[in-house]
């Protein structure tokens, strides 16, 4: 299917403006009671698509409704609504369920919107009169969906929501983020009987919400891979240094990409050494992926080289760790062809297929750089085998070895400037400051 990447490059009609804009979305059938216990749980409503800027601009907001409709257009072109597929009834989360995780006075402030036609949060957070429901939506298919999960009732889920969540803090909304839909599902499944949850997020930017409201609970696991530049990359936070406080200290795990270009090997690499061996230990009862696309090849705002075969191994390792217990929660992703090929990656491989094994695990130097960073904090609270971190510094070595060889002394002492200012921060401030976008 050949998406477009932009809204201007849409056929006529696509921009929806109103519940008629559009013809019904492809869709799986509802789930019932007869269905096969491993089918896969698609969470998804079309009232989610009325969250839209209020008027029309010549550079349009990045978290569009047609994020949404690229997915669905993907998961039909690709014949993934089946019977091993069924979809979970819209509801609306209720105000005491959006409070497990944010306060009184956030929540009140979200309804507020919906009686206006058009406000922000920030400069980077539109809303309009139908944004609150929206969310509402959003949150409410993340909690059912791992409801049945933990009843048994489905193997996983993919939530196709928006707006998406994992920059919502406590009380506050922000980067795109009005609820925490990850956070409110971690919730769910803890208040159905779940013991411990892992909450992975492999959006390239760092869920700033997420770790907040669980940094200080031990019974949540929050693992981050993101772009962090040194902290000059939006939200800024998400140190390898940052580990939770309190009884929840060692349980906030961050893998902060010093740099964009970071791809396929990088992340592989990340799990082989840091995100399985430390989940392995904590041993979640479900796994939440926090599953932004932003850090695909082509995003506009994420700078990276993720492929969909990278997403679909990345879903395959925890698949495996997991029996399949997973709750994919849709968070960014910009680019409408990467959201859609590597969105319908990461559902083939929630509805069994497998993607085969990856052929090499070797990282970039920035990647190895990361990954070594984050071993030597968590080897304060996990069993970090000590060879793979010696192994690391001596591949380190070699690579600096080679470079000072080919470059010199002097390039070797500063590192390559495009790390820290290149290209790649470039396009990123462009797309801030002509998009409005984080």
């Amino acid at each position: 299917m050949d998406l477009p990447e932009s809204e201007s490059e849409l056929e006529p009609g696509t921009d929806c403006s109103g519940p008629e804009s559009k013809p019904p979305l492809a869709s799986p059938p509802f789930w019932s009671s007869e269905m096969h216990p491993v089918s896969t749980a698609v969470g998804f409503d079309e009232r989610m698509l009325l969250h839209s800027e209020a008027a029309e601009k010549p550079h349009p907001h990045p978290e569009r409704a047609d994020r949404l409709r690229a997915i669905i257009g993907g998961f039909h072109a690709a014949g993934l609504f089946s019977g091993r597929c069924c979809r979970i009834p819209s509801r609306e989360a209720t105000r005491e369920e959006m409070e497990w995780v944010h306060s009184h006075l956030h929540v009140s402030a979200v309804e507020a919107t919906s009686s206006q036609e058009a406000s922000s949060f920030g400069r980077d957070t539109y809303v309009n009169s139908h944004s609150a429901l929206a969310a509402r939506l959003a949150s409410g298919a993340c909690v059912d969906i791992m409801k049945a999960i933990i009843k048994g009732q489905v193997l996983n889920g993919f939530a196709l929501v928006r707006p998406p969540g994992h920059h919502a803090m406590t009380a506050r909304a922000m980067g795109f983020c009005l609820h925490n839909n990850a956070a409110l599902a971690a919730k769910a499944a803890l208040i159905s009987g779940a013991k411990k949850v892992m909450i992975l997020d492999w959006d390239v930017h760092h869920g700033n919400g997420t770790q907040e409201i669980f940094e200080s609970d031990p019974s949540v696991l929050y693992v981050s891979l993101h772009r962090h530049q040194g902290g000059l990359f939006y939200p800024g936070t998400g140190a390898a240094t940052e580990v939770g406080v309190g009884d929840g200290e060692g349980f906030s795990v961050n893998i902060p990409w010093p740099c964009g270009g970071i791809g396929d090997e990088d992340y592989l690499f990340a799990f082989q050494n840091v995100i399985l061996p430390i989940a392995e230990q904590f041993a979640p009862d479900v796994t939440i992926i926090s599953a932004g696309f932003d850090a695909a090849k082509g995003d506009p705002l994420g700078g990276c080289q993720v492929t969909p075969l990278g997403y679909a191994y990345m879903t395959q390792m925890l698949y495996s760790l997991m029996k399949g217990k997973i709750l994919a929660v849709l968070e960014g992703g910009y680019n409408l062809r990467s959201i859609s090929a590597s969105s319908t990656a990461v559902m083939k491989v929630l509805m069994g297929e497998s993607p085969g094994v990856p052929q090499s695990l070797e990282p970039t130097i920035p990647g190895l750089i990361a990954v070594l960073q984050a071993c030597k904090v968590q080897s304060r609270y996990w069993r970090i085998d000590p060879m793979c971190i010696l192994k690391m510094q001596l591949q380190l070595a070699s690579s600096e070895v080679k470079l000072k060889g080919k470059h010199g002394t002097r390039q070797m002492r500063r590192g390559p400037v495009w790390w820290r200012w290149g290209r790649k921060r470039v396009v990123y401030d462009h797309c801030f400051n002509t998009s409005g976008t984080r």
